[in-house]
């Protein structure tokens, strides 16, 4: 089988490549990236020589692009997306024709092709705010109410998947999940940020009162979600995943750190609230948990240690992402080589 990946230079995309890769062994991978500020192909310095791996830089906005990636293809993973909320608020234009317009020249392409599967990674953010110490969760037929331009661009990206769903036939599948963490995390996301600054010597940044909670699951556990859900063979449906059963504050989350890395709690910094800030998220992954058996395997205490020691003993990553070193990679493995060539 050959698997288009977008957006698998990124975090998330990363380890599905990887994960993909090794428990796939004979389908071929092909790696749409952008290579965008978040995209890194040192995430996957291990498997770049793998020869069933192929990368393309490459926008999903450009037709021609797509058309070439989509060769052949008979299943489509679609991580690629502007996802950082705080980005949205200072350049909303970008999140717009990445994750809408981006989207619909997949779907475009992917009919083209005749796909068998898309499969369209998507988030749990689309469906709004909670109110804090509520039992309320957000499921599968929770209404959509976005709050932010990232959250609104996934919405419209989410209902295009079900819209070439229903009026064309194009086989699909959407998951709607938590926020992920883990080894290779972008650093300017919460838990990555927070060990980072930490391993600096810096102060850890709070927004508001630090009573905001997130839903937090370990990327191998999305990873072998989305494989299930591929593998189940059931299309036009949804899947909420989750990692939590207990809410947890951003304030909870940055004490259990600093306790794990023995540090005292005056490291911790409140800054101004950003704008829009969504209160609280939770998942109920009940559906996906009775439909596919599928429940999280790394509890959050143990996700955080593995997360803390990954970058404790990869500080030349993280600090060339910090200074942007790291998006020397491509100009010297993949142009430079070419130019040479």
């Amino acid at each position: 089988m050959k698997v288009l990946i977008t957006g698998g230079a990124g975090f998330i995309g990363s380890h599905f490549v990887r994960y993909w890769l090794k428990n796939h062994p004979d389908d071929e991978v092909v790696n749409l990236d952008l290579l965008t500020y978040a995209g890194n192909l040192e995430n996957l310095l291990d498997i770049e020589n793998n020869p069933h791996y192929t990368f393309i830089q490459g926008d999903i906005r450009d037709p021609q692009v797509v058309d070439k990636a989509m060769a052949g293809v008979n299943l489509v993973v679609h991580f690629a997306a502007e996802t950082h909320v705080d980005r949205s608020i200072m350049e909303p234009a970008n999140f717009v024709t990445t994750n809408v317009i981006g989207t619909q020249v997949l779907l475009e392409s992917a009919l083209k092709h005749q796909v068998n599967h898309f499969h369209h990674i998507s988030t749990d953010e689309v469906f709004g705010s909670l109110e804090l110490n509520t039992p309320e969760k957000f499921n599968e037929t929770t209404p959509y109410n976005p709050r932010s331009p990232y959250s609104a661009a996934k919405a419209g990206s989410d209902h295009l998947v079900r819209a070439y769903g229903e009026t064309f036939g194009l086989p699909y599948t959407i998951s709607n999940c938590s926020n992920n963490y883990g080894p290779y995390h972008f650093p300017e996301k919460f838990i990555p940020l927070v060990i980072t600054n930490l391993l600096e010597g810096k102060k850890i940044p709070i927004y508001g009162d630090g009573l905001n909670v997130r839903d937090w699951l370990f990327v191998t556990d999305h990873c072998r979600a989305i494989d299930l859900i591929i593998q189940s063979k059931q299309t036009m449906t949804t899947y909420c995943v989750g990692g939590l059963q207990k809410d947890h504050s951003n304030l909870e989350i940055a004490k259990m750190i600093l306790q794990i890395m023995n540090l005292p709690e005056d490291r911790i910094e409140f800054v101004t609230d950003r704008l829009g800030h969504d209160r609280r998220y939770s998942v109920d992954w009940s559906k996906i948990n009775q439909d596919l058996g599928w429940s999280p395997s790394v509890t959050l205490e143990e996700g955080l240690k593995l997360t803390i020691e990954w970058y404790q003993q990869n500080t030349v990553w993280w600090k060339r992402v910090k200074s942007g070193q790291y998006q020397e990679y491509y100009q010297k493995q993949y142009l430079d080589r070419k130019n040479n060539e």
